[in-house]
């Protein structure tokens, strides 16, 4: 037992990444395709909340992401594929050029 998560905690080390965020934010709007899934996320004023739904409200909140507006576009109620899209579309961000 203790072999195989040493073997699930390197293997989560390996897919860490980072998210860019403008203050409490995302920097620019973004979607993203996991299987039957799609997302959109776009960024919202300070204060406006976390306004998604299901697991891409999940994922979003574990990510420290506090003001977005994010849709799901796709017709799965899959919530795997909608966690894996809303990852994919938090992976495509990148840093804002203006501060």
């Amino acid at each position: 037992v203790a072999g195989a998560i040493d073997k699930a905690k390197t293997a989560a080390r390996k897919n860490i990444f980072t998210i860019p965020l403008k203050g409490r934010t995302i920097p620019h709007e973004v979607e993203a395709k996991f299987s039957a899934a799609r997302i959109r996320l776009k960024p919202a004023i300070e204060g406006h909340g976390l306004r998604a739904g299901g697991a891409a409200r999940t994922v979003l909140s574990l990510a420290g992401v506090r003001d977005v507006v994010a849709k799901t576009l796709g017709r799965t109620p899959n919530k795997l594929t909608n966690a894996l899209a809303t990852m994919e579309a938090l992976k495509q961000l990148r840093k804002s050029k203006i501060k």
